[in-house]
């Protein structure tokens, strides 16, 4: 199942992919781009994530643009 939400333009859909996620904490459901790194493919994800680092495998919706300006990814689900 793809999400396909408007973005705030109207001319571009966002599209679900599969990304790491750097955050200290995974108890948040949207993220900065700049905390953010799309991938190709799961398998890719899996493989760059970093739980040392704080960086994890997930898949998120985005990038949408927030009241504040900012573009934000919001969270799917996380692959681990």
């Amino acid at each position: 199942m793809t999400h396909e939400i408007a973005s705030t333009d109207e001319s571009e859909l966002v599209k679900e992919c599969f990304a790491v996620i750097y955050t200290p904490k995974r108890q948040r459901n949207r993220f900065p781009e700049n905390c953010v790194q799309i991938v190709t493919s799961e398998q890719e994800a899996l493989k760059m994530a970093n739980i040392a680092q704080k960086r994890y495998p997930a898949k998120v919706v985005g990038p949408s643009r927030s009241s504040e300006g900012l573009k934000l990814y919001y969270l799917v689900g996380w692959l681990d």
